[in-house]
Protein backbone atom coordinates (compact mmCIF):
# COMPACT_ATOMS: atom_id res chain seq x y z
CA UNK A 1 0.00 0.00 0.00
CA UNK A 2 1.64 3.40 -1.44
CA UNK A 3 1.18 6.56 0.60
CA UNK A 4 -0.21 9.60 -1.23
CA UNK A 5 2.53 12.49 -1.54
CA UNK A 6 1.48 15.17 0.44
CA UNK A 7 1.61 18.60 -1.46
CA UNK A 8 4.23 21.20 -0.60
CA UNK A 9 4.26 25.37 -0.69
CA UNK A 10 6.54 27.12 -1.78
CA UNK A 11 7.86 27.91 2.02
CA UNK A 12 8.13 24.42 2.40
CA UNK A 13 12.27 24.57 2.72
CA UNK A 14 11.61 27.36 4.79
CA UNK A 15 9.85 26.27 7.37
CA UNK A 16 12.06 22.88 7.65
CA UNK A 17 14.74 25.42 7.96
CA UNK A 18 12.92 26.99 11.41
CA UNK A 19 12.62 23.12 12.45
CA UNK A 20 8.74 23.15 12.12
CA UNK A 21 6.35 20.26 13.48
CA UNK A 22 4.84 19.27 10.43
CA UNK A 23 1.52 18.01 9.68
CA UNK A 24 -0.98 16.76 7.05
CA UNK A 25 -3.77 19.50 6.71
CA UNK A 26 -6.28 18.65 3.84
CA UNK A 27 -3.21 16.77 1.65
CA UNK A 28 -0.97 19.67 2.58
CA UNK A 29 2.23 19.07 3.93
CA UNK A 30 1.89 21.74 6.85
CA UNK A 31 4.07 23.43 9.31
CA UNK A 32 1.66 22.87 13.01
CA UNK A 33 4.40 24.93 15.07
CA UNK A 34 7.77 26.00 15.03
CA UNK A 35 8.20 24.78 18.58
CA UNK A 36 5.39 26.43 20.60
CA UNK A 37 1.75 26.89 20.19
CA UNK A 38 1.36 29.26 23.02
CA UNK A 39 4.79 31.02 21.98
CA UNK A 40 3.39 31.85 18.34
CA UNK A 41 0.14 32.90 20.10
CA UNK A 42 1.33 35.39 21.84
CA UNK A 43 3.93 36.55 19.43
CA UNK A 44 1.31 37.23 16.71
CA UNK A 45 -0.74 39.31 19.75
CA UNK A 46 2.05 41.58 20.86
CA UNK A 47 4.69 42.07 17.62
CA UNK A 48 4.16 40.11 13.92
CA UNK A 49 3.35 36.46 12.67
CA UNK A 50 4.31 35.31 9.74
CA UNK A 51 1.54 32.39 8.64
CA UNK A 52 1.93 30.22 5.13
CA UNK A 53 -1.95 29.87 4.02
CA UNK A 54 -0.91 28.64 0.22
CA UNK A 55 -2.73 25.24 0.61
CA UNK A 56 -6.01 27.29 0.37
CA UNK A 57 -7.70 27.65 -2.81
CA UNK A 58 -7.45 30.36 -5.56
CA UNK A 59 -9.80 30.22 -8.13
CA UNK A 60 -9.89 32.91 -10.77
CA UNK A 61 -12.94 33.59 -13.13
CA UNK A 62 -12.84 36.14 -16.10
CA UNK A 63 -15.35 36.54 -18.77
CA UNK A 64 -19.13 37.94 -19.69
CA UNK A 65 -20.80 35.99 -17.41
CA UNK A 66 -18.44 35.94 -14.42
CA UNK A 67 -20.29 38.48 -11.75
CA UNK A 68 -23.54 36.51 -12.90
CA UNK A 69 -21.95 33.40 -11.99
CA UNK A 70 -20.42 34.04 -8.58
CA UNK A 71 -24.01 35.46 -8.16
CA UNK A 72 -25.27 32.46 -8.68
CA UNK A 73 -23.80 30.26 -6.21
CA UNK A 74 -22.64 33.12 -3.47
CA UNK A 75 -24.58 34.07 -0.83
CA UNK A 76 -22.95 37.57 -0.88
CA UNK A 77 -23.92 40.20 -3.80
CA UNK A 78 -20.99 40.44 -5.81
CA UNK A 79 -23.16 42.45 -8.48
CA UNK A 80 -21.73 46.11 -7.85
CA UNK A 81 -18.21 45.45 -6.12
CA UNK A 82 -15.51 47.57 -6.92
CA UNK A 83 -12.36 46.93 -7.86
CA UNK A 84 -10.11 46.44 -5.33
CA UNK A 85 -12.91 45.46 -3.06
CA UNK A 86 -13.09 41.58 -1.21
CA UNK A 87 -16.25 40.30 0.27
CA UNK A 88 -16.83 37.38 2.51
CA UNK A 89 -19.61 34.76 1.97
CA UNK A 90 -20.70 31.34 1.66
CA UNK A 91 -20.99 29.14 -1.15
CA UNK A 92 -24.29 26.83 -0.16
CA UNK A 93 -26.11 23.13 -0.76
CA UNK A 94 -29.74 23.01 -2.12
CA UNK A 95 -30.34 22.36 1.64
CA UNK A 96 -28.90 25.98 3.20
CA UNK A 97 -25.97 24.16 4.64
CA UNK A 98 -22.34 25.75 4.02
CA UNK A 99 -20.26 23.83 1.35
CA UNK A 100 -17.70 26.32 2.15
CA UNK A 101 -17.00 30.19 3.44
CA UNK A 102 -14.89 32.16 0.91
CA UNK A 103 -13.66 35.49 0.17
CA UNK A 104 -14.41 36.91 -3.19
CA UNK A 105 -11.89 40.12 -5.25
CA UNK A 106 -12.95 42.00 -7.52
CA UNK A 107 -9.53 42.47 -10.14
CA UNK A 108 -12.27 43.94 -12.70
CA UNK A 109 -15.52 43.82 -13.83
CA UNK A 110 -15.47 40.70 -15.14
CA UNK A 111 -12.86 39.34 -13.50
CA UNK A 112 -12.09 37.97 -9.98
CA UNK A 113 -10.56 35.84 -7.53
CA UNK A 114 -11.72 33.35 -5.14
CA UNK A 115 -10.23 32.05 -2.26
CA UNK A 116 -11.21 29.14 -0.37
CA UNK A 117 -10.54 26.27 2.53
CA UNK A 118 -7.97 23.69 1.15
CA UNK A 119 -10.66 20.94 2.26
CA UNK A 120 -13.01 22.05 -0.16
CA UNK A 121 -11.13 22.96 -3.44
CA UNK A 122 -11.59 20.19 -5.10
CA UNK A 123 -15.49 19.82 -3.59
CA UNK A 124 -16.14 23.32 -4.87
CA UNK A 125 -14.97 23.31 -8.50
CA UNK A 126 -17.05 20.32 -8.91
CA UNK A 127 -19.56 21.84 -7.76
CA UNK A 128 -19.32 25.07 -10.21
CA UNK A 129 -18.47 22.83 -13.25
CA UNK A 130 -21.74 21.46 -12.54
CA UNK A 131 -23.77 24.62 -11.90
CA UNK A 132 -22.18 26.65 -14.98
CA UNK A 133 -25.48 26.38 -17.36
CA UNK A 134 -24.71 27.90 -20.41
CA UNK A 135 -22.89 30.86 -18.72
CA UNK A 136 -20.39 32.55 -20.40
CA UNK A 137 -16.50 32.25 -18.48
CA UNK A 138 -13.60 31.13 -17.72
CA UNK A 139 -12.30 29.35 -14.58
CA UNK A 140 -8.70 28.97 -13.71
CA UNK A 141 -7.54 27.10 -10.36
CA UNK A 142 -4.33 28.97 -9.29
CA UNK A 143 -3.87 27.30 -6.09
CA UNK A 144 -0.03 25.68 -7.12
CA UNK A 145 1.00 28.21 -9.36
CA UNK A 146 0.21 30.71 -6.62
CA UNK A 147 1.57 31.16 -2.90
CA UNK A 148 -0.29 33.00 0.04
CA UNK A 149 1.11 34.32 3.22
CA UNK A 150 -0.96 36.40 5.80
CA UNK A 151 1.06 38.64 7.93
CA UNK A 152 -0.80 39.00 11.72
CA UNK A 153 -0.39 41.67 14.34
CA UNK A 154 0.40 44.60 16.05
CA UNK A 155 3.40 45.43 14.38
CA UNK A 156 2.49 44.63 10.84
CA UNK A 157 1.87 47.37 9.78
CA UNK A 158 4.32 49.66 10.88
CA UNK A 159 6.77 46.75 9.23
CA UNK A 160 4.78 47.41 5.84
CA UNK A 161 5.12 50.99 5.89
CA UNK A 162 8.92 50.86 5.90
CA UNK A 163 8.23 49.33 2.22
CA UNK A 164 5.00 51.04 1.09
CA UNK A 165 2.83 54.22 1.30
CA UNK A 166 -0.03 53.11 0.48
CA UNK A 167 -0.72 49.32 1.54
CA UNK A 168 -1.07 50.76 5.30
CA UNK A 169 -3.91 53.17 4.31
CA UNK A 170 -5.87 50.00 3.01
CA UNK A 171 -9.43 49.95 4.57
CA UNK A 172 -10.56 46.83 5.79
CA UNK A 173 -11.67 44.24 2.94
CA UNK A 174 -9.70 46.20 0.32
CA UNK A 175 -6.78 45.46 -1.88
CA UNK A 176 -4.26 46.19 -3.93
CA UNK A 177 -2.04 45.21 -6.56
CA UNK A 178 1.84 46.24 -5.91
CA UNK A 179 5.06 44.96 -8.04
CA UNK A 180 8.22 44.38 -6.13
CA UNK A 181 11.41 44.22 -8.35
CA UNK A 182 9.47 41.73 -11.26
CA UNK A 183 6.79 40.27 -8.58
CA UNK A 184 3.35 41.01 -9.13
CA UNK A 185 2.12 41.03 -5.50
CA UNK A 186 -1.81 40.97 -4.54
CA UNK A 187 -2.16 42.74 -0.79
CA UNK A 188 -5.15 42.49 0.80
CA UNK A 189 -6.28 43.57 4.42
CA UNK A 190 -9.01 41.06 5.50
CA UNK A 191 -7.36 39.17 8.54
CA UNK A 192 -8.44 35.79 10.72
CA UNK A 193 -6.70 36.38 13.69
CA UNK A 194 -8.42 39.58 15.30
CA UNK A 195 -5.06 41.24 14.71
CA UNK A 196 -4.68 44.06 11.80
CA UNK A 197 -2.37 42.74 9.23
CA UNK A 198 -2.42 41.73 5.33
CA UNK A 199 -2.40 38.91 3.45
CA UNK A 200 -0.21 38.75 0.00
CA UNK A 201 -0.69 36.30 -2.71
CA UNK A 202 1.80 36.14 -5.13
CA UNK A 203 3.59 33.66 -8.00
CA UNK A 204 4.57 30.34 -6.71
CA UNK A 205 7.79 30.47 -8.72
CA UNK A 206 8.85 33.61 -7.38
CA UNK A 207 7.31 33.54 -4.06
CA UNK A 208 10.30 32.22 -1.60
CA UNK A 209 13.06 34.97 -3.37
CA UNK A 210 10.10 37.47 -3.39
CA UNK A 211 9.08 37.01 0.66
CA UNK A 212 12.93 36.50 1.55
CA UNK A 213 13.71 40.29 0.13
CA UNK A 214 10.47 41.33 2.10
CA UNK A 215 11.24 39.92 5.48
CA UNK A 216 15.02 38.39 5.57
CA UNK A 217 15.95 38.76 8.79
CA UNK A 218 12.37 36.94 10.08
CA UNK A 219 12.32 34.75 12.74
CA UNK A 220 15.78 36.25 14.08
CA UNK A 221 16.32 37.36 18.21
CA UNK A 222 15.87 40.79 16.61
CA UNK A 223 13.03 40.71 14.07
CA UNK A 224 9.62 41.79 15.30
CA UNK A 225 8.33 38.76 12.83
CA UNK A 226 8.34 35.14 13.00
CA UNK A 227 7.13 31.93 11.47
CA UNK A 228 4.12 30.76 13.29
CA UNK A 229 2.14 27.47 12.14
CA UNK A 230 -1.61 26.04 11.86
CA UNK A 231 -2.07 25.44 15.80
CA UNK A 232 -1.26 29.18 16.39
CA UNK A 233 -3.59 30.33 13.87
CA UNK A 234 -6.70 27.78 15.23
CA UNK A 235 -6.54 29.44 18.80
CA UNK A 236 -6.04 33.23 17.63
CA UNK A 237 -9.27 32.49 15.34
CA UNK A 238 -10.67 30.87 18.09
CA UNK A 239 -10.16 34.36 20.22
CA UNK A 240 -11.68 36.06 17.27
CA UNK A 241 -15.05 34.44 16.63
CA UNK A 242 -14.12 33.20 13.08
CA UNK A 243 -15.71 30.20 12.00
CA UNK A 244 -13.56 27.40 10.38
CA UNK A 245 -14.76 24.62 8.20
CA UNK A 246 -15.51 21.47 9.70
CA UNK A 247 -16.34 22.93 13.36
CA UNK A 248 -18.50 25.80 13.70
CA UNK A 249 -19.81 25.56 9.67
CA UNK A 250 -20.32 22.27 7.54
CA UNK A 251 -22.59 20.64 4.79
CA UNK A 252 -25.38 20.52 7.49
CA UNK A 253 -25.03 24.16 9.57
CA UNK A 254 -26.83 27.48 7.64
CA UNK A 255 -24.88 30.75 7.76
CA UNK A 256 -27.68 32.12 9.52
CA UNK A 257 -27.28 29.48 12.78
CA UNK A 258 -23.20 29.98 12.68
CA UNK A 259 -24.22 33.83 13.31
CA UNK A 260 -22.99 34.88 10.29
CA UNK A 261 -26.07 36.77 8.26
CA UNK A 262 -24.12 39.60 7.27
CA UNK A 263 -22.80 37.47 4.39
CA UNK A 264 -25.86 36.80 3.35
CA UNK A 265 -27.84 38.81 0.71
CA UNK A 266 -31.39 37.31 -0.49
CA UNK A 267 -32.22 40.37 -2.46
CA UNK A 268 -29.79 40.58 -5.09
CA UNK A 269 -30.53 42.28 -8.42
CA UNK A 270 -30.64 45.70 -9.39
CA UNK A 271 -31.82 47.85 -11.96
CA UNK A 272 -32.32 46.23 -15.44
CA UNK A 273 -30.27 43.13 -13.62
CA UNK A 274 -32.90 40.49 -13.37
CA UNK A 275 -33.16 39.14 -9.46
CA UNK A 276 -30.67 36.83 -8.92
CA UNK A 277 -31.16 33.97 -6.65
CA UNK A 278 -28.36 31.79 -5.01
CA UNK A 279 -28.42 28.23 -4.92
CA UNK A 280 -29.46 27.35 -1.43
CA UNK A 281 -31.41 30.23 -1.39
CA UNK A 282 -34.97 29.30 -1.04
CA UNK A 283 -33.82 26.71 1.78
CA UNK A 284 -32.13 29.45 3.83
CA UNK A 285 -35.79 31.41 3.34
CA UNK A 286 -37.97 28.83 4.86
CA UNK A 287 -35.18 28.41 7.75
CA UNK A 288 -35.79 32.20 8.16
CA UNK A 289 -39.40 32.36 7.87
CA UNK A 290 -39.77 29.09 10.59
CA UNK A 291 -37.31 30.97 12.73
CA UNK A 292 -33.60 29.62 13.94
CA UNK A 293 -33.90 26.50 16.48
CA UNK A 294 -30.19 26.95 17.31
CA UNK A 295 -27.28 29.58 17.91
CA UNK A 296 -23.66 29.84 17.56
CA UNK A 297 -22.49 31.31 20.68
CA UNK A 298 -19.45 32.02 22.59
CA UNK A 299 -18.64 30.42 26.04
CA UNK A 300 -16.46 31.11 29.10
CA UNK A 301 -15.67 27.73 31.03
CA UNK A 302 -14.73 27.77 34.62
CA UNK A 303 -11.41 25.79 35.52
CA UNK A 304 -8.26 24.52 33.51
CA UNK A 305 -9.90 22.35 31.04
CA UNK A 306 -10.50 22.51 27.49
CA UNK A 307 -13.69 21.58 25.86
CA UNK A 308 -13.37 19.76 22.74
CA UNK A 309 -15.42 19.78 19.21
CA UNK A 310 -18.48 17.26 20.01
CA UNK A 311 -18.99 17.94 23.49
CA UNK A 312 -22.20 18.41 25.11
CA UNK A 313 -23.45 21.40 26.07
CA UNK A 314 -25.94 20.69 29.67
CA UNK A 315 -28.63 23.42 31.07
CA UNK A 316 -29.80 22.49 34.45
CA UNK A 317 -33.20 22.90 35.29
CA UNK A 318 -36.73 22.00 37.61
CA UNK A 319 -36.97 19.30 35.23
CA UNK A 320 -33.79 17.96 35.61
CA UNK A 321 -30.31 18.24 32.93
CA UNK A 322 -31.01 18.09 29.26
CA UNK A 323 -28.73 18.51 26.65
CA UNK A 324 -28.87 21.49 24.63
CA UNK A 325 -26.33 21.96 22.35
CA UNK A 326 -22.90 21.08 20.71
CA UNK A 327 -18.96 22.34 20.68
CA UNK A 328 -17.67 23.20 17.69
CA UNK A 329 -14.28 24.80 18.80
CA UNK A 330 -12.68 24.90 22.23
CA UNK A 331 -8.96 25.85 23.46
CA UNK A 332 -7.43 27.17 26.59
CA UNK A 333 -7.31 30.69 25.91
CA UNK A 334 -3.44 32.36 26.08
CA UNK A 335 -4.58 35.85 25.92
CA UNK A 336 -7.20 35.40 28.16
CA UNK A 337 -5.71 32.63 30.27
CA UNK A 338 -9.04 30.25 30.90
CA UNK A 339 -11.01 27.92 28.50
CA UNK A 340 -12.87 29.51 25.61
CA UNK A 341 -15.06 27.27 22.95
CA UNK A 342 -18.12 27.89 20.43
CA UNK A 343 -20.37 26.21 20.74
CA UNK A 344 -24.00 25.53 18.88
CA UNK A 345 -27.45 25.97 21.38
CA UNK A 346 -30.94 26.03 21.39
CA UNK A 347 -31.88 29.70 20.87
CA UNK A 348 -33.61 30.29 24.02
CA UNK A 349 -30.32 29.44 25.80
CA UNK A 350 -28.68 31.90 23.22
CA UNK A 351 -31.35 34.17 24.28
CA UNK A 352 -31.96 34.27 28.01
CA UNK A 353 -28.03 33.15 28.88
CA UNK A 354 -27.89 31.06 31.82
CA UNK A 355 -25.65 29.27 33.21
CA UNK A 356 -24.49 25.71 31.54
CA UNK A 357 -21.82 22.73 31.84
CA UNK A 358 -20.30 21.38 29.54
CA UNK A 359 -19.88 17.70 29.72
CA UNK A 360 -15.83 16.96 29.55
CA UNK A 361 -16.18 13.41 29.96
CA UNK A 362 -14.87 12.33 33.79
CA UNK A 363 -16.86 15.96 34.85
CA UNK A 364 -18.62 18.72 34.04
CA UNK A 365 -17.42 22.23 33.92
CA UNK A 366 -19.76 25.71 34.45
CA UNK A 367 -19.68 27.12 31.66
CA UNK A 368 -21.41 31.09 30.70
CA UNK A 369 -22.40 32.21 27.37
CA UNK A 370 -20.10 35.55 26.21
CA UNK A 371 -20.50 37.62 23.22
CA UNK A 372 -18.16 36.90 20.42
CA UNK A 373 -15.89 38.00 19.68
CA UNK A 374 -13.54 36.92 22.89
CA UNK A 375 -10.50 39.00 21.84
CA UNK A 376 -11.24 41.78 19.36
CA UNK A 377 -8.27 44.43 19.34
CA UNK A 378 -8.97 46.33 16.07
CA UNK A 379 -12.87 46.32 16.53
CA UNK A 380 -12.55 46.05 12.70
CA UNK A 381 -16.44 45.58 12.46
CA UNK A 382 -17.71 44.01 9.15
CA UNK A 383 -16.72 44.50 5.53
CA UNK A 384 -18.83 47.57 4.28
CA UNK A 385 -18.72 47.01 0.77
Amino acid sequence: MTTATLLETPFHAMHLQHHAKMTDFAGWDMPLHFGSILDEHRWTRTSAGFFDVSHMGRIKFTGRHARRFLDRICTRGILGMTKGAVRYGLVLNEQGGCRDDILVYCLEEDEYLMVCNASNRLKLLQHFAANKGDLVFKMDDQTTSTAMVALQGPKVMDLVSTMSREIPTLKRYRFVEKSLMVVKLLVSRTGYTGEDGVEIILGAGMAKLALGMLLKDMGAATSVIKPCGLGARDTLRMEAGMPLYGHEIDESVDPLTAGLNFAVKMDKGAGDEREVRFIGQDALEKIAKAGLKQKLVGLKLQGRRSARQGMNVIASGSGGDRIVGRVTSGCLSPTLDMPIAMAIVDIDIAETMPALMVDLGRERAEAHVYPLPFHNPTKPGKSAT
